[in-house]
């Protein structure tokens, strides 16, 4: 005799029932998990606005740097000279970077004669190999920096297609590979240490197209571009790097020998800038910490507000304003 075991009818439905439930409460909670780090979310994001605009009215106090190790590439004349100067005054033990030897002793010889504390050595930035081995120097001669200040530049400005291939290279290789090879060689003891502080001399020429400067203005969006990033890479590194700050620093035009024909419709509005006013700010938004600067301040939003325009109201504006430099070589 066969015996047939009765099975209820409802209870292939019951385990498909549960296998839904078990398929969908994991989606239940992923979706509540979703919700969960939205609000979080918009929270710190609010904060962070907050925060900004706490610090835009109340700006924090300046971070001593007596006895920082400073290094500025460019340190031989401009706003490099100026800023050494004034990291020299404030007690920081200052590295002075250039190529060219004599601009770069005098520079020390001053710090030195008001008292501070400088050493100067002579680097080609656009050389990696030689960046590596100098910042193996410095820090077996004085030892590891702390606030690194990529200054070193060249504005060779003329129509695109009078640039020939050499100027563009080399200033490629100064104004964007000399940025990333002094990052590479002074980067890893920040790290190491959880402490330090990188700077980029960018430019408003970094912040929008001028004539005369198109392979200039690619090299300091570039300048910009690295630091934007280096900030991303960071705080997504797993190690704590909240100890490492960044500043970039987007002056108009300055009086430092680079441009020798500038053109200014509005004289006192948008009038040239003195190098030792320029490296004042420089060195406050760096004692401040402040992610970005321009020099005038005031260039700062009215060129955000020039970004939202469209690109035949940015050409008309940019007319009226009649401001940029003629060519000079």
């Amino acid at each position: 005799m066969q015996f047939i075991k009765n099975t209820p009818k409802n209870s292939s439905q019951n385990s498909t029932k549960a296998n839904l439930c078990s398929e969908q409460k994991p989606q239940i909670i992923l979706v509540i998990r979703i919700l969960f780090e939205v609000v979080w979310t918009i929270l710190r994001t609010n904060y962070e606005i907050l925060k900004a605009i706490i610090k835009w009215f109340i700006p924090p106090e300046p971070k001593d740097v007596s006895d920082e190790i400073v290094l500025i590439t460019g340190a031989g004349h401009g706003m490099g000279r100026e800023v050494a100067l004034r990291f020299g005054k404030l007690g920081a033990i200052v590295i002075c970077v250039d190529i060219n030897p004599q601009g770069n002793e005098e520079t020390v010889k001053i710090i030195k004669q008001g008292k501070g504390k400088a050493f100067r050595y002579e680097c080609d930035v656009t050389n990696r190999e030689a960046v590596l081995k100098l910042a193996d120097q410095v820090s077996r001669d004085v030892g590891e920096v702390s606030i690194l200040i990529n200054n070193a530049g060249i504005m060779p400005c003329k129509p695109v297609l009078r640039h020939s291939e050499k100027e563009i290279r080399t200033m490629m290789d100064i104004n964007v590979n000399g940025n990333l090879w002094m990052i590479q060689a002074f980067l890893p003891s920040m790290l190491e240490r959880n402490h330090g502080h990188i700077v980029a001399m960018s430019s408003m020429a970094g912040k929008m197209g001028l004539r005369n400067l198109v392979p200039y203005c690619g090299s300091k969006y570039a300048a910009r571009g690295i630091m934007e990033a280096l900030a991303v890479e960071l705080h997504e590194d797993p190690r704590d790097t909240n100890g490492i700050n960044f500043t970039t620093v987007s002056p108009y035009i300055v009086n430092t020998g680079l441009c020798l024909k500038p053109r200014i419709r509005f004289q006192r509005l948008m009038k040239t800038i003195d190098p030792g006013d320029a490296a004042d700010q420089i060195v406050d938004a760096i004692r401040r910490d402040y992610h970005e600067i321009t020099i005038p301040s005031d260039l700062y939003y009215g060129n955000k507000i020039f970004n939202l325009l469209p690109p035949g109201a940015g050409k008309i504006l940019t007319d009226f304003i009649g401001t940029g430099l003629d060519p000079h070589d």
